[in-house]
């Protein structure tokens, strides 16, 4: 079995042709990926929605174990006050002087200022509670369904998943492959350049004296450097790395300038044409 030939050994021409297969596998992978259309995205916002709402049950759950604890806080103070209260109380019919019984008096009439202060933050904190409690069963349901709805969008993803899971993984093995072929620089290059580019192209062949990627035309003198395969050679206004179609293996239309189309759709042409042929009536020949 032959060694593998060093990536930089390689002639600008098969440097081009590797990148442009890679270009073509990459997109491939794209293209499975597309078919999941935005489910991944709404995936995800529904997992953040759920982390959002777990954390908002947590805090509700703690304001509302903050409201019990103030409410058992004041009910002991209630019963402190209360119990001094009987106390003064008992102290007034033992009293020697009108001092004595003023300051009883003023006490007791504390005190129960108190219990009612403790009184009413007992009921805010239970109308607070309430509240709290119908916000935690809104959060609480919100979840549910949301839940339920992540279950269904997973589900739908892992179908779609499973349909191009067995190709995306072939073409990514095919790419793995093709980068161990191209020299790093030249691939980080390419990488780079595919990454900022909209369409995810970081190689297109020259379309109709243009650059296949943003469309600008191209002068004569850099189509034919692009047709000679001696440099790379990128695009002055994309950046995008440009390569001659019969390079890329693409066949254009001498008069539209465009792809020619697939193979396919002729044989399926004639084929029609041939079963056509098969069902029509013999004619009989004319007799001479």
């Amino acid at each position: 079995m032959a060694s593998r030939k060093d990536p930089t050994d390689l002639s600008v021409e098969e440097k081009l042709k590797t990148l442009y297969q890679l270009q073509v596998t990459l997109s491939g992978i794209d293209e499975q990926r597309a078919q999941r259309g935005e489910l991944p995205l709404e995936v995800q916002d529904l997992e953040d929605e759920i982390a959002g709402l777990n954390t908002r049950i947590e805090k509700i759950q703690e304001e509302v174990r903050d409201y019990q604890s103030a409410i058992t806080m004041k009910k002991g103070e209630i019963t402190e006050a209360q119990a001094l209260v009987d106390r003064y109380q008992k102290q007034l019919d033992e009293v020697k002087n009108n001092r004595e019984y003023d300051t009883l008096t003023k006490e007791i009439e504390f005190q129960s200022l108190e219990i009612e202060l403790c009184q009413k933050k007992i009921k805010e904190a239970l109308l607070r509670i309430d509240e709290r409690q119908h916000d935690l069963e809104d959060a609480e349901q919100l979840k549910k369904d949301r839940e339920a709805d992540l279950v269904d969008k997973k589900s739908e993803l892992e179908e779609i998943m499973q349909e191009t899971r067995e190709e995306e993984d072939r073409l990514k093995e095919k790419a793995s492959d093709l980068e161990t072929k191209i020299e790093s620089r030249l691939l980080t290059s390419f990488k780079r350049i595919r990454k900022n580019a909209r369409n995810g192209l970081g190689i297109v062949y020259v379309q109709r004296d243009a650059c296949g990627g943003c469309f600008n035309k191209i002068p004569p003198q850099r189509q034919l450097d692009i047709k000679m395969h001696k440099k790379i050679i990128v695009c002055e206004y994309c950046g995008r790395i440009m390569i001659d179609p019969e390079l890329a293996g693409v066949k254009i239309d001498a008069a539209t300038g465009e792809e020619k189309p697939k193979r396919k759709r002729a044989i399926r042409k004639t084929t029609t044409k041939k079963k056509a042929e098969a069902e029509a009536p013999a004619v009989p020949e004319a007799e001479e």
